[in-house]
């Protein structure tokens, strides 16, 4: 009797740990997700890490530090060696992310990111095969989820960017990106923690539009 008692005992205190930890993951989550809004990265993915290393299940993390890896290699076009190794950081936090959500429209978005990002990087060494994986993998993000603002955005942006490195107009696009706002006026994200960005990036393309 006194070992079940024991056993019972240490079972709530092991739920109670769990349950705390989850806690404070969701904290450390939130504040993250606040920095980055306030374009502090770099202390925004330290909270993210600090994540990965308590709640290796949580897909979350994972999910926003190859978010802005990836952002990094956008903002270092020109510079081939810094692209590189913040693609090769965001692909290894997306590893993580894709065993944990193989069929997550969100995750599945970044994945396509990162190939753009590759294709940026030497379009004549990436171009080809990484088009046509990104091309893929944001068609099956749209099957999956296809009122997904982010996912309609990404695919126009990429078709976007096709269209300018073969020189044709891209003003056809203007109609898909209004859309793209439909979509993001109506979406509700799961929780507050859940992906929620791209209004900007879809309004720097709509003012591209207008131009």
């Amino acid at each position: 009797m006194t070992r079940l008692i024991t056993i019972m005992a240490l079972l709530i205190v092991k739920l109670l740990s769990a349950q705390t930890m989850s806690e404070m993951s969701e904290g450390k989550i939130e504040k993250a997700l606040l920095l980055w809004q306030q374009t502090k990265n770099d202390e925004a993915k330290v909270l993210f890490k600090e994540v990965t290393e308590s709640d290796a299940g949580n897909w979350l993390p994972y999910y926003y530090l190859s978010l802005l890896y990836t952002g990094d290699a956008f903002e270092q076009r020109g510079d081939e060696g810094a692209m590189k190794r913040s693609l090769e950081t965001a692909q290894q936090f997306q590893d993580k992310a894709n065993n944990l959500q193989p069929e997550n429209a969100e995750v599945l978005i970044i994945q396509a990111r990162i190939l753009t990002g590759w294709i940026l990087v030497n379009p004549m060494v990436y171009g080809r095969q990484n088009s046509a994986d990104a091309m893929y993998i944001l068609n099956k993000a749209a099957e999956l989820e296809p009122e997904n603002p982010r996912v309609a955005l990404e695919k126009v942006l990429f078709d976007i960017g096709k269209a300018k490195y073969f020189g044709q107009d891209t003003q056809g696009f203007c109609v898909e990106l209004q859309r793209t706002k439909e979509l993001f006026a109506t979406f509700k994200p799961e929780t507050t923690l859940h992906p929620d960005w791209g209004r900007e990036k879809l309004a720097e393309a709509l003012a591209k539009c207008n131009q």
